[in-house]
Formats: C-alpha cells, sequence, structure tokens
C-alpha cells in the first residue's frame, strides 16, 4: 500500500469520518497533487478518474472533508475558494494578482492566548496577502510595504 493511501486511511480514521469513494478521491487529489483546487477543479479532476462522480457529490464531499479537519477551506477575496489538504499545520499566502496560494511554515502568535481572554478557539490560521515572487513580488509598487 502506497504512503499516500496509508495516510488517507489514518486520516479517516482519526478524524472519525467514513471514507466513502468520493470522499476518499477528494482527499486524494488534494494530497497527491499537493495543490490548493477550486472546488470546481477537483471536480474536473475526480470525473476524469471516474466520470460517475457528480459535481454535487464533490461538493458535498468537501463539505465533509471541511467539517472533519481534513480539509480547509481558503477564501480569497472576491475569487472562488480554494481547499487544501495538507494534514500538516501552515499557513497561507494569497496573491492578489494571480491568485495562486502558497503554503508558509507554521509559527504560533505569542501573545494569541492573552489577546483571545476566556474564547475557546477551534484552530486558527493566518492569511498573508499580496504579490507573489513570480508577479513582482521581489519590487514592491509605490504604496507597498515589504
Amino acid at each position: 500500500m502506497s504512503s499516500i493511501s496509508t495516510e488517507l486511511r489514518q486520516a479517516f480514521l482519526a478524524a472519525d469520518v467514513r471514507p466513502t469513494v468520493q470522499r476518499y478521491a477528494v482527499l486524494h487529489h488534494l494530497l497527491r497533487d499537493g495543490v490548493h483546487a477550486t472546488a470546481e477543479e477537483i471536480f474536473r479532476a475526480v470525473n476524469r478518474q471516474d466520470p460517475r462522480a457528480s459535481r454535487a457529490t464533490v461538493y458535498n464531499s468537501l463539505k465533509s472533508l471541511t467539517r472533519a479537519g481534513l480539509v480547509r477551506e481558503v477564501i480569497s477575496e472576491g475569487k472562488a475558494a480554494r481547499y487544501d489538504a495538507s494534514l500538516r499545520p501552515h499557513h497561507h499566502f494569497v496573491c492578489e494578482r494571480c491568485g495562486q496560494v502558497e503554503d508558509i511554515a507554521w509559527f504560533e502568535l505569542p501573545a494569541g492566548k492573552q489577546a483571545l481572554g476566556a474564547r475557546r478557539v477551534r484552530s486558527f490560521e493566518v492569511v498573508f496577502r499580496g504579490v507573489c515572487e513570480k508577479c513582482g513580488g521581489s519590487q514592491p509598487r509605490t504604496g507597498e510595504t515589504t
């Protein structure tokens, strides 16, 4: 059994989620390709492998996997949400020009607990927004900070 299959099986067991064929296909696509794909991109990829996979089934699978914490929805202002299945904690950088979503190594927020007081936080992530290197991020425009 491949390491990704073992990782998927363990993830479903740990999250106490029934590993349907469709959920497995969605999670496998996201993990195997390491992409931050839109629901439509995931549908097309899964449907190429199994033409019986409907758009509704893929969307429902994404909803179930997100609720279970196996997939994270990355909201990009004015664009379709992207989905990420990296099972390791990390943050994101979203390019405001091309829409590319990149993983950023996880770090703790030092003042987090003090700032939140008695609130009970289930999870959090930091999303940086700006211009990626490919779009010219190394050369800030007027008004942008480095």
